[in-house]
């Protein structure tokens, strides 16, 4: 992430599953946009009680309105520079995504997402936003929510766009 870079989509409670072939389980984590990347930060050094408060809140307002384009207070750039030293987390430059695109499922809604990773293989992932959960014997969602993720695909093809045009 450069410094020059801004926060434009963050959401939380995130869960992520591979689409390969032998993938198995899935990560919570944030998903994040700013003008040149998607983030996937899945160990963050943000305290919980903070977690706690912008997840239900996010809920509250997935409740009342669908759309994705949403960015929460109390995380900003200094934070994520922070994140992304720890080097589990995703950080992948919009010129390296092969396709992105939504889906409505009878569950919930998805965000697919194919791209390039730094060795050159193609990965793929599905990104959905969690309700509740279940915490033993392993975290996992029980509900998912329906939200609108066509708004983050058109902003993610605009700026794919402009990188390579």
């Amino acid at each position: 992430m450069r410094s020059d870079e801004r926060i434009h989509i963050h959401l939380v409670s995130i869960w992520r599953e591979s689409l390969g072939l032998f993938a198995v389980g899935g990560r919570e984590g944030m998903l994040l946009f700013t003008d040149r990347h998607m983030m996937f930060v899945h160990k963050t050094m943000s305290k919980s009680n903070w977690w706690d408060a912008i997840t239900r809140r996010q809920v509250v307002k997935f409740i009342r309105s669908k759309n994705t384009m949403i960015r929460h207070d109390g995380y900003n750039e200094d934070d994520l520079l922070d994140d992304l030293e720890d080097e589990r987390n995703v950080e992948v430059p919009f010129e390296c995504i092969v396709d992105i695109s939504c889906a409505e499922k009878s569950w919930g809604s998805t965000l697919d997402v194919e791209y390039e990773n730094a060795g050159g293989k193609v990965e793929k992932h599905r990104y959905s936003v969690a309700q509740d959960w279940v915490k033993y014997p392993a975290k996992e969602p029980t509900k998912y929510m329906k939200v609108n993720w066509d708004p983050v695909v058109m902003f993610v093809r605009e700026k794919m766009a402009a990188a390579q045009g």
